[in-house]
């Protein structure tokens, strides 16, 4: 499968790389980064290895999966985004809904860049998927991923449990 990339005005949505593996996993393994996620621990580089493939993996079986995001200007990696199938339990109205999940390294907070990832994977979801629901998930104080998500039309849905912690679920039609 070829996956696409997706150019914005500062940034590219494209392909993880091998090379790309140890950014990532020191994006896992940051607890300021992932204390939001999941069960708020950080990862051990098998589990971040495991995940970095399992993104691969739902390209080639899905037709869709994360991207890297890539800072245009100095060709660094500062996070992901992407289309994710996780066969998590979210409850059986969620249960066929399409998510969208980002993740950023620190140095690139509050630089828009989030929101713009986000506006761009949501252009290219219309397009390959059309007019279909899908939600975001993150933890009730992670204001600044509310904020993203709000800002491109996702609106609170749902209070839930993942992983035994509270999540707010946003929803929009693509």
């Amino acid at each position: 499968m070829n996956i696409p990339v997706v150019e914005t005005a500062r940034l590219l949505l494209r392909p993880f790389r091998l090379e790309d593996f140890e950014r990532l996993a020191a994006m896992w393994a940051d607890p300021a980064v992932v204390r939001h996620m999941g069960d708020g621990t950080t990862r051990s580089e098998e589990t971040a290895w495991s995940g970095f493939l399992r993104g691969a993996g739902q390209w080639a079986m899905r037709g869709f999966g994360p991207w890297a995001i890539e800072e245009k200007a100095g060709g660094a990696l500062i996070g992901n985004i992407g289309y994710i199938d996780r066969k998590r339990d979210r409850g059986p109205e969620y249960e066929d809904v399409l998510e969208i999940g980002w993740m950023l390294a620190p140095a690139s907070w509050g630089k828009g860049y989030a929101t713009e990832a986000l506006q761009a994977a949501l252009r290219w979801g219309r397009m390959h998927f059309g007019p279909v629901r899908v939600i975001a998930l993150t933890a009730p104080e992670n204001i600044a991923s509310m904020r993203v998500a709000q800002k491109c039309g996702f609106a609170e849905q749902a209070r839930i449990l993942s992983l035994g912690r509270p999540r707010v679920v946003l929803g929009r039609v693509l």
